[in-house]
């Protein structure tokens, strides 16, 4: 056989060449989708950053954020004891409470509903309101099995809500929930106050009230109401859950 016949023909080197700028055009191509691909999720991410930084600013949020720097005021006023610092921490705790509904109010009215005050309102209602219940228990104001209840009651319903919404689930506070609620928060306020006072109305004579009694008896109550909204409320979840699963089926058979 001739030598030149081993040779590649020029034809064969011409779609040598060919693939070889395939690959490479293939290769760089690739590149420049992963750079793109970089770039646009840096921008996502500044976008987030900025988006986050903004509804930080808002209202609403500020005040949520005021709610939140309220519970080491309560707190320390329930350190020192005395009357006059349990008065000013229930009036501390009260404007709180009131924060809770204007700021609420405001992100719906200003159109100012964001994912930061979504996760920031319910964190900031159940700090305080933990804070307030463990510092009662070492000043004697509450049993601890209360606190254990209530808050693990809290941290059931939270979870259980995280399970929901992972699955696409919106199941509403009942009216069992909102009532457990305002017993609390009264019950809270009476125990924050503390101690007895004379309670004399131009219409009634309501006489020598100790707020420690009154705030137990409402806490307590509200712990009834606790319980039953809770096994509402995964009644409700169950019932949710079944019923997602059952119109799935329900669209694979179709």
């Amino acid at each position: 056989m001739p030598p030149d016949s081993r040779r590649p023909t020029r034809r064969a080197r011409a779609s040598r060449r060919v693939r070889v700028e395939a690959r490479r055009e293939e290769r760089l191509k690739r590149q420049r989708e992963a750079r793109s691909r970089r770039a646009a999720t840096r921008q996502r991410r500044k976008e987030t950053r900025k988006t986050l930084w903004e509804d930080a600013k808002n209202l609403p949020n500020l005040l949520t954020f005021v709610r939140i720097l309220m519970i080491p005021v309560v707190l320390v006023l329930l350190e020192r004891g005395r009357p006059k610092d349990c008065y000013w921490a229930a009036w501390v705790f009260v404007a709180a409470a009131i924060t809770d509904l204007i700021d609420g109010w405001l992100a719906r009215r200003m159109g100012l509903v964001s994912v930061l005050g979504k996760f920031l309102d319910p964190l900031a209602d159940k700090l305080i309101v933990a804070a307030v219940l463990v510092w009662l228990v070492q000043m004697g104001r509450i049993p601890a099995w209360t606190v254990v209840i209530l808050l693990s009651r809290e941290i059931t319903i939270t979870a259980l809500r995280g399970v929901a919404s992972s699955q696409g689930l919106i199941i509403s506070a009942g009216t069992g929930g909102k009532l457990k609620t305002a017993l609390q928060m009264v019950g809270l306020i009476c125990l924050i106050i503390g101690y007895r006072y004379r309670i004399d109305l131009w219409i009634y004579d309501f006489g020598l009230i100790d707020f420690t009694h009154v705030g137990r008896i409402l806490v307590y109550t509200s712990i009834v109401f606790s319980l039953t909204s809770a096994a509402t409320y995964m009644q409700l979840f169950a019932n949710a859950i079944e019923s997602k699963e059952e119109a799935v089926e329900s669209e694979d058979e179709g």
